[in-house]
């Protein structure tokens, strides 16, 4: 089986217009001899770039490679304003530059605790992410929203005695930092949740009180707020989330009306806020992933094989996986450059990750990748920034 690596456009120090003066405490401009300290850059009246129109100026920052958003939030307030905000990504993917990262939370075999690290298409390691804020927890959310990792709520033991959060912490892959974000109305854990429409849907899980949970809640990233809406038809734990044209699904884990894994597939609609219910779901998942407008599910009973769920007929297909790989049980997926990445679950330093293009000919839809974390893979999310 032939190996994998994406073929992508890389920056040199010679692209980098820039590279000389985010990384030194005052900026010159060689012609005008004006001094650009952060005092002149942050006043109200003064343009982010001197000597050019705002718009030229923020298309200008917005080529600078990804590497270097760090140290140019550094500069001033201005600068640091506009990499945090949503038209800097807006600006970036019209230019056509946008670079797309795998954040993947790992556990190494000897370490304690997770951590973050993240990995490029070539599988190169750009950074390990600052520790997350808080108490250690477990069934924790993550959403990707608007170039940003949201990790939500989950089950932290403090002094022998464990509980439900309902905090919410922000990390912005720009600027490489972590912030906190409004409480959820509900502390919950091991819930579903998925961005649909620049919102962010957290649903069902167990409550404070360790019973299952029915409600639902909403996060408008413009409004800073959570809102509840409607309540699903039943409790629902251990379940996952999606967004397909516009509505929220809601697959797998358990529910009191039914006995063992439920099937039952609830669907929100934002518009109609209300819900309705299909019955041919996936149980028993073990790892899932949005690609394209498809649903990738690895179930726990079948690791030989992917079930793809097409929204546009409700209807599911199975992939068989090849043997190639690890044999072990226990898939987790990732996903870069338009193609799922099967990571093993058993910390094998020979294992090879196993890479599906849902869009190679025929026959060719396996391939195997280079990419893979320095320990076990947790779970994993794309971001594009």
């Amino acid at each position: 089986m032939p190996g994998f690596v994406a073929g992508k456009k890389r920056y040199t120090e010679s692209n980098m217009c820039f590279t000389n003066l985010i990384n030194q405490d005052t900026l010159t401009c060689s012609k005008s001899n004006h001094c650009l300290t952060s005092e002149v850059l942050d006043k109200e009246d003064s343009p982010i770039l001197p000597g050019l129109p705002d718009d030229v100026a923020k298309h200008c920052l917005a080529l600078v490679p990804r590497s270097y958003f760090p140290a140019m939030g550094g500069v001033c307030k201005k600068w640091r304003s506009f990499i945090q905000s949503k038209e800097f990504i807006t600006v970036r993917k019209l230019a056509g530059v946008l670079e797309e990262w795998l954040y993947i939370l790992t556990m190494g075999t000897e370490e304690a605790e997770s951590h973050w690290e993240v990995l490029d298409c070539l599988g190169q390691k750009h950074r390990s992410l600052p520790p997350m804020p808080g108490p250690g927890k477990a069934g924790f959310g993550v959403v990707v929203l608007n170039g940003k990792l949201l990790v939500m709520a989950g089950y932290s033991v403090i002094d022998g005695t464990g509980s439900a959060s309902a905090e919410v912490y922000q990390y912005d892959s720009c600027l490489n930092s972590w912030s906190r974000l409004p409480n959820m109305n509900v502390a919950r854990h091991d819930f579903a949740c998925a961005e649909v429409n620049g919102l962010v849907y957290a649903v069902g899980g167990y409550g404070a009180d360790g019973a299952s949970l029915s409600s639902a809640e909403v996060y408008d990233p413009d409004a800073a707020k959570w809102t509840l809406i409607e309540n699903l038809r039943r409790p629902r734990w251990g379940c996952f989330a999606c967004g397909f044209e516009g509505k929220l699904y809601v697959m797998g884990g358990r529910s009191s009306f039914t006995i063992g894994n439920s099937k039952f597939v609830d669907v929100y609609n934002p518009e109609r806020q209300s819900w309705c219910e299909m019955k041919n779901g996936c149980v028993m998942v073990t790892a899932h992933a949005v690609l394209g407008k498809k649903l990738f599910c690895m179930e726990w009973k079948n690791q030989r094989k992917l079930a793809i769920f097409n929204p546009e007929d409700n209807s599911w297909k199975m992939v068989p996986v090849p043997l190639t790989g690890s044999s072990s049980i226990g898939i987790r997926f990732g996903i870069l450059d338009g193609k799922l990445l099967l990571f093993s679950q058993k910390f094998d330093p020979g294992y090879i990750t196993l890479l599906y293009d849902p869009n190679a000919a025929p026959g060719s839809e396996w391939q195997t990748s280079e990419i893979r974390p320095s320990g076990l893979c947790l779970c994993s999310v794309t971001i594009k920034a």
